[in-house]
């Protein structure tokens, strides 16, 4: 018969250290006679707090880590909880004759294990043999107040035999508490019936049902807390790659074969024959430990059971668990990385050990030799309808190169890989050394890499650690995460995505958010240079210096080693170099503006080039997480690749300015067609050259509108929105009376009324009025487009520039962002550019993303005497990059550097945030 863990414990009982605790505990309640209760209480909350700050001190001072400070607490609590049984026993008188049958009182579920964190629920069971009589009623309600009294939280059941056996046999959960089923005090004969029929219960219905149940579970969790264990903020206990995944294990373990720690199963003699090597078994006890190490921190950081490692904890955690910046990387992200490695080893040991233990208690597969030549020629074979290397001569750690073939035929033929060579590629994955230079692994590579499904079986060979062995450079980025809120997932995780990107482009999936991409990936010529370039394209990061700049230089080092010809090194070499051209161009830079896009095409030189760049930028963005992309992004994307290939094509050269505005004039006299010829000429004497290059015709049409109400009307100030599906923004176009700071009013205007500005362009009209155009969206990357909001948002710009509105009191009192998210610094840079523009001098400013930074920017460019002609402003999580195009009063570049200093320094102080606001009394 199997034992429970339980029965271990329970006959190994509490050490002799609690055994003392207990004794003395309860002399202190009961003494000569009973305390009463308040007083009882009273001792039992001084002890309770005097164990707490044991184990805490113990642990934060390093003499205890994780896990022993896990199975201290739980021993202190046996203390309390066994005195409290004692102190209840002795105040609850029996009944007549005294002749009910006592109760078992039984730990369950982690508190079962004999493990307990700072803030986690106390599982108990009170189990008779029978029926629950009257004075057990009266003892467990009397029992469970003065726990929740002492504000613990308590998990109970109040059960006979019988009714545990047939709820563990309805509801995996209650069966895997009481596979941790351990006994503590009372009627051990209950006890000891339960755990006899438990296990015969458990051998009866076998292993099967069980593992089903709990790897249902397991998938149901996963999806809801990520499929992933490499999310840049982890549930630590439910998460992928997190304690409930290594608790699966052991309780499959227990279930199966009565195994009380990873140990058991290590060497011939053991259960199943030896289903662990001893580094395994090491590796298993290794995450555990780390895994409540982090647990405890987060409990005691946040004085709750916190199970999630948000991005405010992480340099809270790391510190107290010692990490320290060491080159290029933070403490916070060297624990993470750490944290990620810990989580992959968790997520590979579960291929290893699960399979192992259904198999050893199932039964071994049947194996099937015969099939078709080709797979027996591959040295491959069936077991149970999956795919193995053919035993017994084949194996993953004499012919390494069977691991990649097994990974194809899976994927060729649309078969699964038995979990036993799921197993195998994992504990072999460092065999994947001796491919390297090898041109049949290489062709395999190659084609899973460009092939069907290519994410999925990237991300198995990632996973089982064959990536990292096959090109050292991965290993560098597994588990990589960038302390900021931009990036979702860790770097080798994120390229992954990205891949998946790439093929749902291919497929057509993405033809509704990413026409132009979708179109171009069906015509490249280098395709496989493509998705080279995109395993490729953040392989630097983590190192310091431009990860694009030194990921260029590996790809041109590593492509032949990985079978590419010359020509495909270069263009992937050359992709990676230039892989943030297009985005950074298009977020950054003034697109209207003709050195804009020459310059682009200058560096990109052909059509093919420019094909890649955009299909790779598509894939990039959208895999960093499902907020990056909106419909905005896509549309300055595709404004910048059409203009570029225009130039490319040789059907545009970016003709002189004067025809080019000729052409506006023209264009938008069409459109006013039906107008008298006055009132058009009027319109079209008032824009100078640079306002007609910087709007289409449709928006032209818009502004005639405008400004003929306006001045039918007399109004001094005219504010209209116009909701641009297709861009997913919601245009504002205010046109006022010019004066210095009405850029920033507007932007501060915008800010209070949860307006966030994604674009501007700033016109003077020949008439001495402002055409001021803000491309806005909400919070969540949308048009703002709800009428009370837009009517809202009117009132506010026309009180922001009367003087009714003070901005920087109502700035304050716009909504921050989750806590969580302020532990993210962005250090303030301010980048002077007078290359980039043949008429204007460019500002690139880079800060910490909050309400009225705008605002607050743009005031000191007015202070300083220059005027705003245009504005891009990008997000990256909570980093903040506006850029402006700015003139002097003179309308000339600004490059004499006794402006330029005063001019970085009041920048810098405006991005600097305000104090928070004081609360009047």
């Amino acid at each position: 018969m199997r034992n429970t863990a339980a029965e271990a414990v329970a006959a190994s009982g509490p050490s002799p250290a609690i055994r003392a605790e207990e004794a003395a505990l309860i002399a202190r309640l009961i003494d000569t006679a009973p305390l009463p209760r308040d007083e009882a209480l009273g001792v039992l909350r001084r002890e309770l707090g005097a164990v707490q700050a044991r184990v805490q001190q113990a642990f934060e001072s390093r003499e205890t880590h994780g896990l022993g400070a896990a199975r201290r607490l739980s021993g202190h609590m046996d203390a309390i909880i066994l005195a409290i049984h004692a102190y209840a026993e002795a105040v609850i008188p029996r009944g007549p004759g005294g002749r009910e049958e006592a109760f078992a009182l039984v730990a369950t579920g982690g508190y079962g294990r004999g493990v307990l964190a700072p803030y986690s629920d106390i599982d108990l069971l009170f189990l008779t043999g029978t029926q629950v009589g009257a004075r057990t009623e009266r003892l467990v309600e009397f029992m469970l107040y003065l726990l929740w009294d002492l504000g613990l939280k308590v998990g109970h059941a109040t059960r006979s035999v019988k009714d545990c056996l047939a709820h563990a046999r309805r509801d995996a959960t209650i069966q895997t508490a009481l596979v941790d089923a351990r006994f503590m005090a009372g009627n051990e004969r209950a006890f000891n019936k339960f755990s006899a029929e438990f296990g015969k219960m458990r051998a009866t219905d076998g292993l099967g049902p069980f593992l089903a149940a709990k790897r249902a579970e397991r998938a149901t969790r996963h999806a809801r807390y990520g499929e992933t264990p490499f999310m840049v903020e982890p549930h630590i206990k439910e998460g992928r790659g997190g304690l409930r995944d290594l608790q699966t294990l052991y309780w499959l373990a227990r279930h199966a074969f009565g195994a009380l720690k990873m140990p058991d199963l290590v060497g011939p003699e053991s259960p199943g024959g030896g289903l662990l090597v001893e580094g395994e078994a090491r590796a298993i006890r290794r995450a555990w430990d780390f895994l409540w190490t982090v647990r405890f921190h987060l409990h005691y950081v946040t004085g709750r059971a916190e199970e999630r490692l948000t991005f405010d904890l992480q340099p809270v955690v790391a510190a107290r668990m010692g990490y320290a910046r060491h080159g290029a990387q933070n403490g916070a992200e060297r624990f993470m990385k750490h944290l990620f490695l810990n989580s992959r080893d968790v997520v590979r040991l579960s291929r290893v050990l699960e399979p192992a233990i259904e198999r050893a208690a199932l039964g071994p597969p049947a194996i099937r030799r015969e099939g078709d030549e080709s797979l027996e020629e591959a040295g491959l074979a069936f077991a149970d309808g999956k795919l193995v290397a053919a035993p017994p001569d084949r194996d993953f750690s004499r012919e390494p190169v069977l691991m990649l073939r097994i990974v194809l035929a899976a994927r060729d033929r649309g078969l699964d890989i038995h979990p036993l060579a799921i197993r195998a590629l994992i504990r072999h994955a460092r065999q994947a050394e001796r491919l390297r230079g090898d041109a049949e692994a290489n062709e395999l590579f190659l084609e899973l890499l460009t092939g069907k499904d290519a994410a999925k079986w990237m991300g198995l060979l990632n996973e089982s650690g064959f990536l990292s062995r096959f090109m050292p450079d991965w290993a560098r980025i597994v588990g990589l995460m960038q302390f900021d809120t931009y990036h979702v997932f860790t770097v080798d995780e994120h390229t992954i995505q990205a891949i998946g990107v790439l093929q749902e482009l291919e497929a057509g999936l993405l033809e509704n958010v990413a026409p132009v991409a979708s179109e171009l990936v069906g015509q490249l010529q280098s395709r496989r240079a493509l998705y080279v370039a995109t395993m490729l394209h953040d392989i630097a990061k983590g190192r310091g210096g431009d990860h694009s700049e030194l990921g260029a230089r590996i790809a041109t080092e590593l492509c032949p080693k990985i079978g590419l010809s010359p020509e495909e090194t270069e263009t992937v070499s050359w992709l990676v170099l230039h892989h943030l051209l297009i985005s950074q161009t298009a977020f950054k830079r003034d697109i209207e503006d003709p050195k804009t896009i020459l310059d682009i095409a200058d560096v990109v030189q052909s059509p093919e080039r420019l094909r890649l760049l955009l299909v790779l930028t598509v894939a990039d963005m959208r895999a960093v997480g499902p907020k990056v992309w909106n419909g905005w992004k896509a549309t300055l994307l595709r404004e910048v690749y059409w203009r570029v290939s225009e130039v490319l094509a040789g059907g545009l050269t970016v003709p002189e300015r004067d025809v080019r505005v000729a052409r506006a004039k023209e264009a938008v006299a069409e459109a006013l067609l039906g107008w008298p010829q006055a009132d058009i000429e009027k319109y079209l004497s008032l824009g100078y050259p640079g306002y007609w290059l910087s709007f289409d015709a449709d928006t032209h049409g818009r502004h005639a509108r405008i400004i003929r109400e306006a001045e039918a009307a007399g109004a001094p100030l005219t504010v209209r929105s116009a909701v641009l599906e297709a861009r997913a923004v919601t245009e504002i176009t205010v046109y006022a009376i010019d004066h210095p700071g009405l850029f920033s009013r507007i932007s501060g205007a915008l800010a209070v009324a949860g307006a966030s500005i994604v674009d501007a362009r700033i016109h003077t009209l020949t008439n001495g009025m402002a055409l001021d155009t803000f491309w806005v969206q909400d919070s969540a990357g949308g048009a703002f487009d709800q009428p009370n909001r837009l009517s809202r948002l009117a009132v506010l710009i026309e009180h922001a520039l009367n003087g009714q509105l003070k901005l920087t009191q109502e700035i304050r009192k716009v909504r921050r962002e989750p806590a969580r998210l302020r532990a993210v610094t962005v250090p303030g840079r301010v980048v002077v550019d007078n290359h980039a523009s043949n008429t204007h001098t460019v500002i690139e400013v880079n800060g910490r993303d909050r309400p009225g930074l705008l605002h607050d920017v743009t005031a000191a460019i007015s202070e300083q005497g220059l005027q705003i002609a245009s504005a891009h402003i990008t997000t990256y999580g909570v980093r903040a990059v506006d850029v402006f195009y700015v003139k002097d009063v003179f309308g000339l570049k600004v490059d004499n550097e006794r402006k330029l200093t005063p001019l970085r320094a009041a920048l810098l102080d405006a991005l600097t945030p305000p104090e928070p606001a004081i609360p009047a009394h």
